[in-house]
């Protein structure tokens, strides 16, 4: 893996962003929206009920965290999806740059963007809601780490399908996460779920996390199960997206998927 590659590929992207009004406020606009949104109406819905006070901070904590999975996805998906709308794709392909080199670098761009994300939204929530997220020290890290592992997972097992099966399945890329949510239990616990989707949720890496998040939140500790369940859990998925991935690129190589949508 040639890292001057990714860092080529990586400025390319930060120009593409850089560039481009609509992709900044997509970064930043929509997450700032949810969290003062639903912040807001969990305020409200504590003065006109008997609501625990830690329900602002549950709500205001998945806002943030949820958007690491959704930015790290975002990204490997829509950084294919532009070199398909530049007809860009055959020629990065047709340049020396590995798949893995590709990858990596939407890989550490993802990792960038949900970084700065978390960054503005958690500098957010102190201001407005006197919520600092960053008390959680340490343990925010594994938390973030894990959730970031599953966007990236999410993002090349997405990017396959669109090679696949083309521009119909450019949707993918914002229907995934949608999909996912309900039973990642971001926020509410596995528990609130009928009992024959409870097993399918525990199968989701963020779920355990969503979980983890609010022990530590109530109680100042995380339990090591919920935080080993989503490591592992990750490492199984990464290595699925990846054969998922490569098998979806030599389908599309030999079909010759890739000069049809970079043409």
């Amino acid at each position: 893996m040639n890292f001057r590659v990714i860092r080529a590929l990586i400025i390319k992207y930060a120009f593409i962003c850089s560039r481009n009004t609509f992709r900044c406020m997509d970064v930043i606009f929509w997450p700032v929206m949810d969290l003062l949104l639903w912040g807001l109406v969990t305020v409200y819905m504590m003065k006109v009920s008997n609501a625990v006070p830690t329900l602002v901070t549950f709500l205001i904590a998945a806002i943030i965290l949820w958007n690491v999975t959704y930015r790290a996805q975002q990204v490997v998906s829509v950084s294919f999806l532009d070199d398909v709308w530049s007809r860009n794709l055959l020629n990065i392909f047709a340049a020396p740059i590995r798949a893995s080199e590709y990858v990596g670098a939407a890989y550490l761009m993802g990792a960038a963007q949900a970084v700065f994300v978390v960054l503005l939204l958690g500098g957010l929530a102190a201001m407005v809601h006197s919520f600092n997220l960053f008390t959680l020290g340490a343990n925010l890290a594994l938390l973030f780490v894990n959730l970031l592992l599953m966007g990236w997972s999410m993002g090349l097992v997405t990017t396959g399908f669109i090679l696949r099966f083309g521009p119909p399945a450019e949707a993918l890329a914002w229907a995934i996460p949608g999909i996912l949510q309900p039973v990642s239990a971001v926020f509410y616990p596995i528990s609130v779920l009928p009992s024959w989707l409870q097993p399918v949720a525990q199968c989701v890496p963020a779920s355990h996390v969503f979980e983890g998040m609010r022990q530590l939140l109530a109680t100042g500790a995380v339990d090591a199960h919920h935080l080993w369940c989503a490591f592992a859990l990750n490492a199984f998925y990464m290595v699925v997206a990846a054969m998922t991935f490569r098998y979806f690129l030599e389908g599309a190589r030999t079909r010759g998927f890739l000069a049809k949508y970079g043409a």
